[in-house]
């Protein structure tokens, strides 16, 4: 009779036992996480306070904002605790970790499928844009992608943690993932955890296939605008957008269906570490560089605070 032990919590390792490395890891991923939050929320508030940017387009870049905070949030925090006090165990923030991951990286999948048909319609139908994408139907695909992510997140939470963790305790992750936790069971069958990548592959897939299309009619309608200047105008409208899709989809790929390995591999690190960070970072940066309503929105803000300093004095 083997005498085992059954785990309830888990040890994130660290990417060294370096005092001065792990110092410096704090402070960067200080500096990365300030920005991404500052950024984004920049971009929320403005958002809400400008009636300019009350569109369907402007809708859900907030909430992808939104998204992006909390996803940044949901494991950054943690890295970071982890590389200046002396505890990295986790159990319950583990399981919270792992819900939140899967929750808010599919309901991004899910804002970006909408983005890509709100450009559709803005510029295959744009006598009938304002009716296409009303407030109503913004706030049911919203909806809907939160429910659909939210239950396989309960699905994925559900189908990993009564498995069966013997032996080493150690994830060799930047935050709790399903694979990285699959390699520490003992146990054979984990039908649920499949039927859950099954659900996920195929969602995101069918979010891919829409934008792949959504492109295709945006792309062919473009291309029959005679003036450059607006065909120039449409594709810098759309190609922000394409990015942020190619990036999130590709390193969500390669994260969750590369095979796997038994020895840890600082490849997964990494991929995990993009997946969750460069994203909510990127995204403000990749949207509202060249967005010109943005920009003016800010602008007005900039102004209006420089005006009241100055009256004080």
């Amino acid at each position: 009779m083997t005498n085992q032990t059954q785990m309830m919590e888990f040890l994130l390792v660290r990417f060294t036992e370096n005092w001065m490395l792990l110092r410096l890891h704090a402070l960067l991923f200080s500096l990365i996480y300030l920005t991404a939050v500052l950024m984004n929320l920049v971009i929320i508030l403005l958002m809400i306070l400008d009636h300019h940017l009350h569109m369907a387009m402007y809708f859900f870049l907030r909430h992808l904002s939104f998204l992006d905070l909390c996803l940044i949030s949901a494991t950054v925090p943690k890295s970071i605790l982890n590389s200046v006090a002396s505890t990295d165990s986790i159990f319950l923030g583990c399981v919270l970790q792992l819900f939140l991951v899967v929750l808010l990286a599919g309901s991004e999948v899910g804002i970006l499928t909408a983005m890509s048909y709100d450009r559709y319609a803005a510029i295959c139908r744009p006598l009938h844009y304002e009716v296409v994408m009303s407030r109503g139907f913004c706030v049911q695909l919203m909806a809907l992608s939160w429910l659909n992510r939210g239950a396989l997140g309960l699905l994925y939470t559900a189908g990993t943690f009564p498995l069966n963790f013997y032996g080493s305790d150690e994830l060799h992750q930047f935050f709790c993932d399903v694979p990285a936790l699959l390699k520490l069971t003992c146990s054979k069958e984990h039908a649920i955890i499949s039927v859950s990548v099954a659900i996920g592959v195929c969602y995101a897939f069918s979010c891919l296939v829409c934008i792949v299309v959504s492109y295709v009619y945006i792309f062919s309608a473009v291309l029959r605008i005679s003036p450059r200047q607006r065909q120039s105008k449409a594709f810098s409208n759309c190609v922000p957008h394409l990015i942020v899709v190619t990036v999130f989809l590709v390193t969500g790929a390669v994260a969750y269906l590369k095979p796997g390995s038994d020895a840890p591999s600082i490849l997964d690190l990494l991929v995990s570490v993009f997946y969750s960070v460069a994203p909510p970072t990127l995204n403000p940066v990749i949207y509202c560089l060249k967005n010109k309503d943005i920009k003016s929105a800010l602008s007005k803000v900039l102004w209006n605070v420089r005006s009241s300093e100055v009256m004080k004095r």
